[in-house]
């Protein structure tokens, strides 16, 4: 082709633009230059190559022929008897492929001048080469091509850069899976977001989203990768906010203690857009996990709460001991005792008025007490034989809210009640009637006995 000195220039520039590697690129010209040759030759089947010189611009082709002996091939006679073999059986064009292909495993080959040569004739130009060996022949480059050939080039080109741009998109994103990104919101399909993360666009599915948060186009939010995927149309990278390993890598990024090793997130249990629940652990005696967790006044915890749409999260500190792993588990509220009975089941004592704080709205504390530690909590009050079961502390606290929002009813009525009697006791007090000042009804008269005169 022309100019081959100023495609070489152009090579790190498109490298550095597309996020491709250097050598790829001289591949994908290399593979480019073979179509052309093929085209303008008219040399379509067979085993040719090339390698381009970027500094030079030059290029060397050469032709690989493999070198076959009589017994590496298929006679007259054994092709014939394979031919009427597929014939009798009516084998289509598919299976046929695959049965040929399964011969040429087992060692011979139908011969094709373009691909193989025989051994004689192969010896006559390198006298030392066997059986089973490449030979390879050394081809003229061309230093102008045709338009029809020149236009092949350039498909070849087009279509390996854009997959081998694809392949570096997904290398990229498929190292970055399971870390957190941040992302532009692009459009809204359905109920999918789709942000722009910069050299790809990323889908946030609704099974994936925040519960109740709102995604208006231009806005900024970071997100978890959770799956990168390939496609013919490129990589298909699946976000996350939901997921509870993204509470994880937050507090990794906004604690230093975290991401250095010295506090370690034990487990997490999550309800999205609700509560979190995560244990964390300080292998360094002098440092405080849960201080740590927190940051002065608050702001680390609160920095993670504020990119989790303002998600509630308690820290609660992990515990070898699996009766203080639960009690802690269980904060807010105060136990009085955990009761590990069988594998995987414990009873926790709590006092009376420490209930509700146990169960948690709609059995949510205690629910997500027992994903945090891994065991099934039932709550039991101090004193009392009754025990409430895990899967029915949600049906449990729903009384004990309705008689809050009664109390609740009743001091609001008050209220508008006290409101009532006052805007009707103003109603019922007489208006005071307006009594001139002798003074004043004086200063009137003098005033206008000085205008009459």
């Amino acid at each position: 082709m022309e100019d081959l000195k100023t495609l070489a220039s152009s090579i790190a520039q498109i490298a550095e633009e597309k996020g491709i590697a250097y050598e790829k690129i001289i591949e994908v010209i290399e593979m480019a230059l073979v179509a052309a040759y093929k085209k303008d030759k008219d040399r379509r089947g067979e085993n040719i190559q090339a390698k381009f010189e970027p500094g030079t611009g030059g290029v060397k082709f050469w032709q690989v022929l493999e070198v076959v002996d009589d017994s590496m091939i298929y006679s007259e006679e054994e092709l014939e008897a394979l031919k009427k073999k597929t014939e009798d059986k009516g084998i289509n064009r598919e299976n046929r492929e695959e049965n040929e292909a399964e011969t040429e495993e087992g060692g011979k080959v139908r011969f094709n001048s373009k691909k193989h040569i025989m051994l004689a004739e192969a010896q006559e130009t390198k006298p030392k080469i066997k059986a089973g060996k490449e030979l390879i022949i050394p081809l003229k480059p061309e230093q102008d091509y045709g338009r029809i050939a020149a236009q092949t080039a350039k498909q070849v080109v087009l279509q390996r850069l854009k997959e081998a741009e694809r392949d570096a998109v997904f290398e990229e994103f498929k190292e970055k899976e399971e870390e957190v990104i941040s992302g532009v919101v692009q459009r809204i399909e359905g109920q999918n977001v789709f942000l722009d993360l910069g050299k790809a666009i990323g889908v946030l599915p609704s099974a994936e989203q925040i519960p109740g948060e709102r995604y208006n186009i231009g806005d900024r939010h970071r997100l978890f990768i959770k799956n990168v995927e390939t496609s013919s149309k490129g990589p298909i990278i699946v976000l996350s906010r939901a997921y509870p390993k993204f509470v994880t890598k937050l507090f990794e990024i906004e604690v230093p203690e975290v991401s250095s090793g010295q506090v370690e997130v034990k487990s997490v249990a999550r309800e999205p857009g609700f509560r979190t629940k995560i244990a964390v652990h300080s292998t360094d005696e002098g440092i405080d996990c849960i201080g740590a967790m927190v940051g002065q006044r608050g702001t680390r915890v609160v920095a993670v709460i504020n990119n989790l749409a303002g998600e509630k999260v308690d820290i609660i500190e992990w515990a070898e001991d699996t009766g203080d792993f639960i009690r802690n588990a269980l904060s807010p509220a105060k136990v009085t005792a955990v009761e590990v009975k069988q594998k995987g089941q414990a009873l926790a004592i709590v006092p009376e008025d420490q209930l509700s704080l146990a169960i948690g709205k709609g059995g949510q504390n205690v629910r997500l007490a027992a994903k945090l530690t891994g065991w099934k909590i039932d709550v039991k009050v101090d004193g009392q034989d009754k025990t409430i079961k895990a899967d029915d502390a949600s049906e449990e606290e729903p009384k004990e809210e309705k008689k809050e929002e009664k109390a609740e009813k009743g001091k609001i009525d008050k209220k508008e009640d006290k409101k009532e009697d006052k805007e009707e006791s103003k109603k019922k007090k007489p208006k005071k009637k307006v009594t001139k000042k002798k003074s004043d009804s004086k200063k009137e008269k003098e005033i206008s006995g000085k205008e009459k005169k």
